[in-house]
């Protein structure tokens, strides 16, 4: 039961499948109404309507549209070309901003023609029985599939610009650990120019990049003293110092204790609470 609960856990959080199917060409129509999901449908053949917010939408093979949470619907087929689909319906914190990425919006809920392979990637896991590494497969090949429509209906208008600082960031603290990162690997892995990126760097933090990732390096290694039982030889070699002695001294300039200070002033802190 333990892992049970523990991968629903995980599909509470940003983006989890629920369901989906396929509705073979016929004159099923369905609203007015509300859910409480989100389902993105891919019409593989034929004609129908969606209507929403006061608006008609006609749709035909190759486009798709979205039903959003609470919003009010009704759709329908052409009576004289009714339309076969398939859909998947999901839910999670992530849902709204990827479809907004898109340029499906309430407002907006349908994307143009699509490549005809959309519609394999809609086969995900229907069984409602399915097991939680099926489930878990389901979630990311739905992932895989908002990737699609991320690539060939993009909304540049609505996409926020790079933010290269964070960029660099986020890679510092995924790699802030081997000996070997420079600042040249960093550069490369955010991919614009060096000057730019030292510029932009600075505005936002105050450090260069060098700077940022010493003053990194030395936060991790401050949290692992106080939390964990490691050796100060295993600490400097965790946050990316092979040499014992020179990280003694980082350390001791950065925070004017040397590292076993530290680690007994806080094991002290500890004992004393």
């Amino acid at each position: 039961m333990k892992s049970l609960h523990s991968y629903h856990s995980y599909r509470s959080g940003g983006l989890a499948y629920l369901f989906g199917g396929h509705k073979p060409s016929n004159l099923h129509k369905w609203g007015p109404g509300v859910r409480d999901v989100y389902a993105l449908h891919y019409i593989v053949s034929g004609k129908g309507k969606l209507e929403t917010r006061s608006k008609t939408f006609s749709l035909q093979a190759g486009e798709s549209f979205v039903i959003f949470p609470d919003e009010e619907v009704y759709y329908y087929p052409d009576p004289h070309d009714p339309w076969e689909y398939v859909w998947v319906e999901f839910t999670g914190e992530e849902a709204a901003q990827l479809l907004s990425l898109i340029g499906m919006v309430p407002d907006k809920p349908i994307a143009a023609q699509a490549p005809d392979h959309l519609q394999s990637s809609f086969y995900l896991s229907w069984n409602a029985e399915a097991r939680s590494f099926e489930k878990m497969r389901a979630d990311a090949k739905l992932r895989l599939l908002l990737s699609y429509y991320l690539e060939y209906f993009a909304d540049e208008t609505t996409a926020a610009p790079t933010d290269y600082v964070s960029l660099a960031k986020k890679y510092i603290a995924q790699h802030f650990w081997k000996s070997t990162i420079t600042v040249a690997e960093i550069v490369h892995a955010v991919n614009i120019e060096r000057s730019y990126l030292f510029r932009l760097f600075k505005e936002a933090t105050g450090m260069s990049v060098s700077g940022y990732l010493a003053s990194y390096r030395i936060q991790r290694a401050c949290e692992l003293l106080r939390s964990s039982n490691l050796s100060i030889k295993s600490v400097a070699y965790s946050v990316g110092y092979k040499d014992q002695l020179y990280f003694s001294k980082a350390f001791k300039k950065a925070t004017s204790y040397t590292p076993s200070e530290y680690m007994m002033l806080h094991r002290s802190s500890e004992q004393e609470r």
